[in-house]
C-alpha cells in the first residue's frame, strides 16, 4: 500500500510516462501515413481471432532456432502476463487491502502464473542475453559487404542490451518485491505463500529482516519495478521491440492475397498517376512501412535467403532494418509531408542487392511478423525499370523477346510446336473444346532440356485418354519474368494479351507445366479479369494415378530426392502431390536439408535466369550439393527452370553426379501399358 505523498508522486509520473508514449505514437502513426493507401479495417475483424492467436502462441517463430525461440517465448509469454500485473500492481497500491483478482481461486491461479512466468522472463533473457553478448552467435548480425545503416550495426545491440536489463530488472525487482512482502508476512506470524513456490523460496533469505525493513524493501522494490516501465515506455516506440504491438496489425491487416508471391497490379490507365514502383520511401505502401516497425531484427529472413547465402549483396533483413533505422533519424521529414532527403537505393538496399533476388519467398515464409521484405525489392524494381529505365543489361535480351515474339527465348510463335514434332498433340483449333487445355510454357516449348518434359506429359496425357489440347501458335509467355524484373508495363500488355485470348477460348480447367506459369495464371490473372481452374502438371498426374486411369511399375529406381520449386511450394504451398508421384515409383524418397517450406532456391526466380550471378557462389551449384549430399541417384524437379539450373550443376558435378529429371519424365518412364 502507498502512502499519499508516494501516490501523488506515481500519478505525477504516470501523466508524464503517458504524455511522452502519446507524442511517440503519435510520430509512428504519422510515419506510417505517409505510405500509400490505407488500411483495410474489415480485414482486422475477420482476422481477429487468428492475429490474436499467432500473437499469443508464437506459431511463425517455431519453423526455425527451437532454444531461442523456446527462450524467446519464455520472455514473451512472461512479458504478456505482466500487463495484467503491472495493473494489479498499481491497483494494489492505490486501494487499501484490495487484493488484485482476489484471494480465492483465481487469485491463487494468478498469483502462481505470475510466479511461474516470472523466473520463466529471468531465465529466458538470461539466456538471450548471453548467446548475443557472450557466445556471440553469429546468425544475429551481417556481413560489413551488406549496406547496413552504421546506425544500427552499433544501436542493434545497444538496444537489446537496454532492454534485456530493462526487462530483468523490471521482473526481477517486482518478483523480488513478491518475496520481500511474503517474508514480512511470515515475519508477522503469517505463513509463505503456497502459490508463490519461487517467491516463497526466496522469501526465506530475508528471514533476519524486521518487518519495517522489509516493508521499505518491499516499498522500494515497488518502485524500481514500476518506475521502470515509466522510463522505459517513452522509448519503447523507438526501440525494435515495439515488434510485440506491431505483431496484431501485421497478421490483422496485410492485404488479402492469393499467395504471398502475388504482386498488386498498377494501374497504367490512370493518368494521374506519376509515381510507378519506389524509388523512395513514401512511395510503398502504407503496410510496406509498417514492416519497419514490425521487424524484430532477428535477421531469420536472412539465415534462409539463397542470394545473401551465396555471398551477395542483398540481405531482406537489412532492408527492413534500414527503414527503421530512417525513421529513428528523419522521421520527422515525413511527419511534416515533405520528400524524404535519399533515394532507397541510397539507404535501403543497393542496386546490386535489387538485381540479386530470387523472388524465392523464403523471407516470406520464415518471417515471424509477417515482414515482406521482397515486395519492398519487387516495388523498388518496377521503380528503376519503369521511372528510371535502369536494370541489368543482359535482361534487355529477355525483354525483347518478350516484346517482340512473346517470349524471352526469341523463338518466333511459327517455332512453338516444335517440340511435338512426330507425336500427337491436338491443338486448340484441332479440339476447340477440350477438358483440359494444356498450357505447355515457354521454357517446355523452347529450351532443348525441358522438351523432354513436355514429350514426357504428352505420352501421360495420351495413355490416360485425356481430352486436352494446347494452344500451340496463340500461346505466349506468361509474362512472369517481365512481372518478376519490375517491367510491369510488359507484363501489363502480355497479361492483358494473354486474359484476352483465355476468355475467347473459355477454357474449362488449364494444366502449367511450370510452376511460374502456374502462379501467374492461377494468382495474377483475376487481376486482368481472367479467372481459371489452374493446376499445375504433378497435381494432375496425381489425380490420374489416384483415379486409376494410368499405372506405373516399381523398378529401376532406388533412391530419389526432390527439389521443392519455390513457385510450386512456398508460393502456392503444393508440397504432397508431387511426393506422393514419386513414391508410387517405389523408389525411397530421401530428403534434403532444406525441404517443402525451407526449400533451397534453385536460382532462377525473379527473372535470374536471364542474367549472370554476382557474389562468392552460384545458387545452383550449392543446390546441387546438397541434393548431392543425401546419396541420391536421381534429383526430380517439377519446373523447367529448376530443370535448367540443376541441369547446369550436375553437368558442372562431372562423373558420377545424379542425373536430374522432372517428375513427369520418371512417371512416362514407368507407365504400365494398358
Amino acid at each position: 500500500m502507498l502512502t499519499l505523498w508516494e501516490k501523488i508522486l506515481f500519478t505525477l509520473a504516470l501523466l508524464a510516462t503517458g504524455y511522452a508514449a502519446w507524442q511517440a505514437v503519435d510520430r509512428l502513426v504519422r510515419i506510417i501515413g505517409r505510405g500509400q493507401g490505407k488500411p483495410d479495417w474489415t480485414l482486422a475483424r475477420q482476422r481477429l481471432i487468428d492475429a490474436i492467436i499467432k500473437a499469443v502462441t508464437l506459431r511463425p517463430t517455431w519453423k526455425m532456432r527451437l532454444w531461442p525461440s523456446i527462450f524467446h517465448a519464455m520472455v514473451a509469454w512472461g512479458f504478456l502476463y505482466y500487463m495484467l500485473v503491472n495493473v494489479g500492481d498499481v491497483l494494489e497500491g492505490y486501494i487499501p487491502d484490495f487484493h488484485f483478482m482476489g484471494t480465492g481461486a483465481i487469485g491463487n491461479i494468478y498469483r502462481l502464473g505470475a510466479d511461474i512466468l516470472s523466473v520463466a522472463v529471468l531465465v529466458g533473457m538470461t539466456a538471450l542475453l548471453i548467446r548475443r553478448f557472450v557466445i556471440k552467435s553469429p546468425v544475429l548480425g551481417t556481413r560489413d559487404s551488406i549496406m547496413l545503416n552504421p546506425k544500427a550495426r552499433e544501436g542493434i545491440n545497444r538496444d537489446s542490451l537496454i532492454v534485456g536489463l530493462f526487462i530483468l530488472f523490471h521482473v526481477g525487482f517486482r518478483f523480488l518485491g513478491e518475496s520481500f512482502k511474503i517474508a514480512r508476512e511470515v515475519a508477522v506470524g503469517g505463513s509463505p505463500d503456497a502459490y508463490q513456490p519461487f517467491a516463497s523460496a526466496v522469501a526465506s533469505l530475508w528471514s533476519g529482516l524486521s518487518p519495517a525493513a522489509l516493508t521499505v524493501a518491499h516499498h522500494a522494490a515497488f518502485w524500481i519495478a514500476l518506475g521502470l516501465i515509466m522510463l522505459f515506455i517513452p522509448y519503447f516506440p523507438r526501440s525494435k521491440h515495439i515488434h510485440l504491438f506491431f505483431a496484431p496489425f501485421n497478421f490483422a491487416l496485410k492485404p488479402e492475397r492469393n499467395s504471398p508471391g502475388e504482386l498488386d497490379p498498377l494501374d497504367f490507365e490512370d493518368e494521374s498517376i506519376e509515381q510507378f514502383g519506389a524509388l523512395r520511401l513514401e512511395d510503398l505502401q502504407w503496410y510496406q512501412l509498417m514492416d519497419g516497425y514490425a521487424c524484430i531484427m532477428c535477421f531469420r529472413c536472412q539465415e534462409v535467403c539463397p542470394a545473401y547465402s551465396t555471398g551477395k549483396l542483398l540481405s531482406p533483413a537489412a532492408v527492413e532494418i534500414n527503414k527503421r533505422y530512417f525513421f529513428n533519424y528523419e522521421g520527422d521529414r515525413l511527419v511534416k509531408g515533405e520528400e524524404t532527403s535519399q533515394t532507397l537505393t541510397e539507404f535501403v538496399i543497393p542496386e546490386e542487392a535489387v538485381w540479386a533476388c530470387t523472388s524465392c519467398g523464403a523471407c516470406l515464409e520464415v518471417c515471424p511478423l509477417g515482414n515482406e521484405p521482397m515486395r519492398d525489392i519487387m516495388d523498388i524494381r518496377r521503380g528503376l525499370v519503369l521511372m528510371e529505365n535502369t536494370f541489368p543489361k543482359q535482361w534487355e535480351t529477355a525483354f525483347r523477346g518478350m516484346e517482340r515474339t512473346m517470349n524471352p527465348w526469341n523463338v518466333p510463335p511459327s517455332e512453338r510446336m516444335k517440340w511435338a514434332e512426330g507425336i500427337e498433340v491436338p491443338t486448340i483449333e484441332e479440339n476447340p473444346e477440350p477438358e483440359i487445355l494444356w498450357w505447355v510454357g515457354c521454357a517446355a516449348a523452347t529450351d532443348a532440356r525441358a522438351q523432354k518434359t513436355a514429350r514426357a506429359l504428352t505420352k501421360i496425357l495420351n495413355a490416360a485418354g485425356v481430352n486436352y489440347a494446347v494452344l500451340g501458335e496463340q500461346e505466349a509467355c506468361c509474362g512472369d519474368s517481365a512481372r518478376r524484373a519490375g517491367n510491369e508495363y510488359l507484363f501489363f500488355e502480355m497479361a492483358t494479351a494473354n486474359v484476352e485470348m483465355l476468355n475467347e477460348v473459355k477454357p474449362k480447367r488449364i494444366i502449367t507445366t511450370c510452376p511460374h506459369g502456374f502462379h501467374t495464371l492461377k494468382n495474377e490473372y483475376p487481376q486482368f479479369g481472367g479467372n481459371y481452374d489452374v493446376v499445375h502438371h504433378t497435381q494432375f498426374v496425381e489425380e490420374l494415378l489416384r483415379e486409376g486411369k494410368i499405372k506405373i511399375d516399381q523398378d529401376g529406381l532406388e533412391k530419389i530426392t526432390f527439389h521443392d520449386p519455390c513457385y510450386l511450394g512456398r508460393h502456392n504451398g503444393e508440397y504432397d502431390a508431387p511426393r506422393f508421384v514419386l513414391e508410387q515409383t517405389g523408389a525411397a524418397l530421401v530428403e534434403m536439408e532444406h525441404t517443402k517450406n525451407k526449400s533451397f532456391c534453385c536460382g532462377a526466380g525473379g527473372a535470374q535466369i536471364w542474367k549472370e550471378e554476382e557474389g562468392d557462389q552460384r545458387i545452383n551449384l550449392t543446390r546441387f550439393a546438397e541434393a548431392q549430399a543425401t546419396g541420391a541417384e536421381t534429383v526430380a524437379v517439377a519446373c523447367p527452370f529448376c530443370m535448367i539450373m540443376l541441369n547446369d550443376a550436375a553437368k558442372e558435378a562431372g562423373e558420377g553426379a545424379p542425373e536430374v529429371k522432372d517428375i513427369v519424365e520418371i512417371v512416362a518412364e514407368h507407365l504400365v501399358k494398358g
